[in-house]
């Protein structure tokens, strides 16, 4: 893929060209594609300098999206993620190429190191033995199957599915842990990897599984790690404060350098931007959806640098597939418009200029796409819906028209019989990206008699994993949303579309747990998933079903907008970070980072 200097010279000629506002992306999951791209590779960073750990002073991580929690196994909004990265840990991460690396455990588990049971049913981890919690007790593998039973009760809430198609979690009682499927399953690496898939300490969360898990609030502000930093202070929304965790394991060899860190949230992507990129008075800025020109002209004070990095990232629009408007909200009762409506949705789709979205709000940061699964790994990239990327208002019309929907009372709404009028809330996140195109794809659909009434909530909001409020993605009490998501199983799709099953509805009964947040209940995509998750990815077949998911969820569900780049701002005085890691946490690899002056 490209290199920073590449998008940071397209960033400097669409300055040039457009001088005015657009937009670099940003999300709630986390993803954004503007700046600079990832090609897989290391960026060759300088060495720490030789101090003891926590010498450092503090690092300043800027969060406009303000965390909600630090459990991540309760949430699957970045900004919640994010912050319990640096603290709870998984078995293995994910490289900013994808490529799976151990943390808590000694190797990667293959059929050829032995790891790895020849049907494929089992894989077995062994634990480091020098892992200790920030409360200097081991990490044990009854740790590491409590994680497990803590989110096989559905009461829990847990919002990754990591634990899909697992039988039984087993202690080996030799500091290993054996992980039994249901089936073969050829991509294994689900369960304890990445950030959303980390370990919890038993002694700690006991007593908050089930029904309790989200009235832990102690235990989920400030969980009990194993990484190089602990939570001091979690407040909701506001900020978080780390200290550095004495008992790191590799605290011995000066990591983590900083002795304190401090998320701060709040303000928006650009205040964030700034405050990195010309004021200098913090050190990291994520998710910045912000207008390319302006951060051109940002990072031309030479105080602070942009990168970024493509990984799965797509900002969509969700149509709900259950009704709002029922009793309860959102739960069980199809939505009277949006279930098996084909020309309704795909009028809506081509009504909408992709390439104006993109030179908006999103500039070399973005890509218009016509698919949830934006990944060409394996060769499971669909080309099926591209007549999406060409703006078509006469035949989002002629569609309308076939299904006879008229505006018979003359006020440029057409109605739909049994229905009424085509109109319909549609809400987002604050910010002036997503914002712009709101008011782009309300003017669209004005032209085809269809009226979106705009709302957007509060990122801190709209993004936690918590549902607190009714506006989260989670309960989806809207009918129309849009933000952006991606996966947490790296290049593996499967991983990812495997969120689009009907087990995977959140429901209030599941504390609004659960990835299929769309509401889709498909026994076609459940059949394909069941045989997907039993295929290699070098399987011609593998490639088939990917196409054959993404397909019917862009075409019922999904209306697919844009292939984003994370687009993140740094001090120019953070060294360490090497490449953004788009797959996993952008702070994987925080316990390197150190400031040079």
């Amino acid at each position: 893929m490209k290199k920073l200097i590449a998008l940071l010279a397209a960033l400097a000629l669409l300055a040039a060209a457009c001088g005015s506002d657009s937009d670099s992306a940003d999300d709630g999951s986390g993803a954004d594609d503007s700046v600079s791209t990832d090609d897989g590779t290391t960026t060759t960073t300088e060495a720490a300098p030789a101090t003891e750990a926590g010498q450092g002073g503090e690092l300043t991580l800027l969060q406009w999206q303000a965390p909600s929690q630090a459990n991540n196994l309760l949430s699957s909004g970045t900004k919640d993620l994010l912050a319990g990265s640096i603290v709870i840990e998984p078995l293995a991460e994910l490289s900013p190429a994808g490529d799976l690396v151990p943390t808590l455990a000694t190797e990667i588990p293959t059929k050829e190191n032995g790891g790895v049971s020849e049907d494929g049913t089992q894989i077995t981890w062994t634990l480091r033995d020098d892992v200790l919690w920030s409360d200097g007790t081991p990490l044990t593998a009854e740790d590491v199957v409590f994680s497990y039973e803590y989110c096989a009760d559905t009461e829990t809430g847990c919002a990754n599915q990591a634990f899909t198609g697992v039988e039984t979690v087993v202690d080996n009682g030799d500091n290993t842990i054996t992980i039994t499927f249901s089936e073969p399953t050829p991509y294994p690496y689900q369960p304890y990897v990445g950030y959303q898939s980390p370990i919890i300490q038993k002694a700690q969360m006991a007593d908050c599984i089930g029904a309790e898990a989200k009235a832990c609030s102690e235990q989920n502000f400030a969980p009990i790690g194993t990484g190089p930093y602990m939570v001091v202070e979690l407040r909701p929304e506001d900020t978080v404060t780390y200290e550095f965790n004495p008992n790191y394991r590799f605290a011995s060899e000066g990591k983590p350098f900083f002795s304190t860190v401090t998320i701060k949230g709040g303000g928006s992507a650009e205040d964030s931007a700034r405050s990195v990129l010309e004021v200098g008075d913090a050190d990291y800025a994520w998710n910045l959806q912000v207008a390319p020109e302006i951060l051109a002209n940002m990072e031309a004070a030479g105080i602070g640098r942009l990168v970024g990095g493509f990984a799965s990232s797509v900002e969509h629009i969700s149509l709900n597939q259950t009704d709002p408007e029922a009793d309860p909200p959102s739960e069980g009762t199809p939505h009277p418009l949006f279930v098996d409506n084909p020309d309704l949705h795909r009028a809506l789709s081509i009504s909408i200029n992709r390439d104006e979205l993109v030179t908006v709000g999103y500039g070399p940061a973005g890509n218009p796409t016509c698919n949830i699964w934006p990944v060409n790994a394996y060769g499971e990239l669909s080309t099926n819906n591209d007549w999406c990327l060409t703006q078509n208002i006469d035949e989002a019309n002629a569609l309308l028209d076939g299904l006879g929907y008229e505006d018979t009372d003359n006020d440029g709404v057409r109605e739909a019989p049994g229905f009424g009028p085509l109109e319909f809330d549609y809400i987002t996140s604050t910010n002036a990206v997503r914002q712009s195109n709101q008011e782009l794809i309300q003017a669209y659909w004005a032209e085809i008699g269809v009226k979106a009434n705009m709302k957007n909530a509060d990122g801190g909001l709209f993004f936690d994993g918590t549902c607190a409020s009714d506006d989260c993605i989670w309960k989806f009490f809207n009918p129309i949303q849009m933000y952006t998501n991606s996966s947490s199983t790296g290049p593996y799709g499967a991983g990812y579309v495997n969120s689009f099953t009907s087990d995977k509805i959140p429901t209030s009964a599941t504390n609004w747990g659960g990835d299929n947040i769309y509401r889709i209940n498909s026994p076609e995509i459940d059949a394909l998933e069941l045989e997907l998750r039993t295929l290699e990815v070098t399987d011609p077949r593998y490639a088939e079903i990917m196409i054959e998911i993404n397909d019917i969820a862009v075409n019922s569900a999904i209306i697919p907008l844009i292939h984003r780049a994370d687009a993140t701002a740094i001090s120019n005085t953070i060294q360490g970070l090497g490449d953004l890691n788009g797959w996993d946490s952008e702070y994987w690899n925080i316990e390197e980072w150190f400031r040079s002056e």
